[in-house]
């Protein structure tokens, strides 16, 4: 179904709540539960945490507002809300940008040790291609 997710398994719980209004309907989802996402430092699997609430509004109406993405226009002649691309949304949104596996009790990192290795060997060192031209340059810069 979402062939690009980065999400590769979970397991999850959502909650869909809706209140009807005369001229709209409130809708609340809230998700829990958790996800196997890729580390981005180390590229092994981990698991995530998943906890969030979300809300919007559904209109009837011929066409769609596009200004506003909480509000979902929904045509007479429909009677049926499809929530799965919402609930794939609503859990990427959920994720933080930089996805890294979480500290130990000592504020140790939990990365591969082996990649974090490889990545540690291939660092390079600013100060070995530092041009000493441009130091002066810098401390101007620095200075301001």
């Amino acid at each position: 179904l979402f062939e690009e997710s980065e999400i590769r398994e979970g397991d999850l719980a959502a909650v869909a709540g809706v209140e009807k209004m005369p001229a709209h309907l409130e809708f609340t989802v809230k998700i829990s539960g958790r996800v196997m996402v890729s580390c981005d430092r180390c590229l092994e699997m981990f698991e995530y945490p998943v906890d969030c609430e979300n809300h919007f509004l559904v209109k009837y109406g011929e066409e769609h507002d596009f200004n506003d993405p909480d509000i979902i226009t929904l045509r007479a002649d429909e009677h049926e809300l499809d929530l799965k691309q919402f609930f794939y949304e609503f859990i990427h949104l959920a994720l933080p940008i930089k996805r890294v596996h979480p500290a130990d009790q000592f504020g140790n990192s939990t990365c591969n040790p082996d990649m974090i290795r490889k990545l540690n060997e291939h660092l390079i060192d600013d100060d070995k291609n530092r041009d000493p031209r441009w130091d002066q340059l810098k401390r101007l810069m620095n200075d301001n």
